[in-house]
């Protein structure tokens, strides 16, 4: 008797952290709206659906974004499916795990710290990062490509990216060693997405403690760089942030902005791994490099969902939701559904719509380091691909074409490989 795939357990069953393309598939079948039986969460799965939740922050919540059943919200929301609780939401907001990132917060206060990312992220220092770009790329190469093959993440993804995002913040040189060092050992880690480890409220506390130290020393001495513009922001409406409020956006940037990246490059270079077809055409074409990067966000978006909390009974598709819904709306399995892209599961580095992905999500909480990471991810394909004639994954590590071992990062919210070795013929 073949298994209802829709049954399994998203959340803690080991067999979807490799592939969960196949459940997404059964549940969207099912209903692109439906809620799981383990912990009564309503899994999106469909493409416009999930657009709708992301677009309607005026009913759902972004308290629980990264935490979702785990451990869920403070108190019993029983015997409330008919009624408003966005004054509960108010109250115990400060109970939730990561209730002080960007992504969990709602407007107003939303709106406010959002504003002031973007001081930090603009058009002008996006160009001059981008500039500085190249130079860094062709550091990091020379050390990883001479011996001819590498493991990529931590060989290059990994320290282009801490750097790009060090450059952006403007964190001083004599500091970026260490500061680096203790990103890359992941001591500043967290338990996000994974539900059989105890979520700590402030997983960024080493960070804290640095970028606190960094504000408090621009306003009290204004310097002429980066870190002295956002010290001195303020909100849009004119009053000057506290000192956690500058620098929980900084960490925010720092640690998620780079760990999307290297995701979305292990992502690419894995394709032209295992594509040579596909490879051999962006060597011919570079113009094809800025759709191939969504194609790869769309195939493996780097965020599996995000989760939301519905504040008043409401309807998603064709479903009624009651308030007090925990909601997971599944960028990975939108971005996949028929109904929006033809052949859905094929890569085609030429496909007209791929930009349509959800990965990096929608509405007030879309990804605002998204023109970074394409840079970044464009940038680095450009300079590998000039500085090699061939990439192929290696089969010592991986095994063949055709059946290949990879292993992800084993969490709900995350879509990323551990490793990704490859071997290269060099110009």
């Amino acid at each position: 008797m073949t298994e209802d795939l829709t049954t399994v357990d998203f959340f803690r069953d080991g067999r979807l952290t490799d592939d969960p393309y196949r459940f997404y598939e059964a549940l969207r079948d099912k209903c692109p709206v439906s809620r799981e039986d383990h912990y009564g969460v309503t899994m999106v799965t469909g493409w416009q659906e999930a657009v709708d939740v992301y677009n309607d922050s005026d009913t759902f919540s972004s308290c629980i974004s990264v935490t979702g059943p785990f451990p869920g919200f403070p108190v019993p929301l029983d015997g409330l499916a008919d009624g408003d609780i966005t004054d509960l939401i108010v109250e115990h907001r400060d109970e939730i795990p990561f209730s002080d990132q960007l992504p969990t917060l709602d407007p107003p206060t939303h709106t406010n710290h959002r504003a002031l990312l973007m001081r930090l992220i603009t058009p002008k220092r996006l160009k001059e990062n981008e500039d500085a770009m190249w130079q860094l790329a062709d550091d990091i190469l020379d050390g990883y490509l001479a011996p001819g093959k590498g493991e990529f993440i931590k060989g290059f993804a990994a320290p282009f990216t801490l750097r790009i995002i060090a450059d952006l913040l403007g964190v001083p040189e004599d500091d970026r060693a260490e500061l680096l060092d203790r990103l890359a050992r992941g001591t500043h880690g967290s338990a996000v997405g994974n539900a059989d480890k105890t979520m700590n409220k402030t997983p960024l506390e080493y960070l804290y403690e640095i970028f606190a130290t960094y504000v408090e020393e621009r306003r009290a001495e204004p310097r002429d760089d980066v870190l002295t513009g956002l010290a001195t922001a303020a909100f849009p409406d004119g009053t000057m942030p506290e000192v956690a409020d500058v620098v929980r956006v900084a960490t925010n940037v720092f640690s998620a902005g780079q760990e999307t990246t290297v995701r979305l490059l292990s992502t690419a270079l894995k394709v032209l791994g295992d594509r040579p077809d596909v490879q051999a055409q962006l060597r011919a074409d570079r113009s094809l490099l800025p759709n191939f990067i969504e194609e790869c966000l769309r195939i493996e978006s780097p965020v599996k969902g995000d989760f939301r909390l519905s504040r008043v009974p409401t309807t998603v598709g064709e479903q009624a939701l009651p308030a007090g819904c925990t909601v997971m709306v599944i960028n990975g399995a939108a971005n996949r559904d028929p109904r929006r892209f033809e052949n859905p599961d094929d890569f085609d580095p030429e496909r007209k719509n791929a930009r349509q992905h959800l990965a990096f999500g929608r509405g007030i909480h879309s990804c605002p380091g998204a023109p970074l990471a394409r840079a970044e991810t464009r940038v680095g394909l450009e300079r590998i691909l000039d500085r090699t004639t061939d990439i192929r994954i290696s089969e010592d590590e991986h095994g063949p074409a055709g059946d290949r071992r990879y292993q992800y990062i084993p969490t709900y919210i995350l879509r990323g490989l551990t490793e990704l070795h490859l071997e290269f013929d060099l110009r």
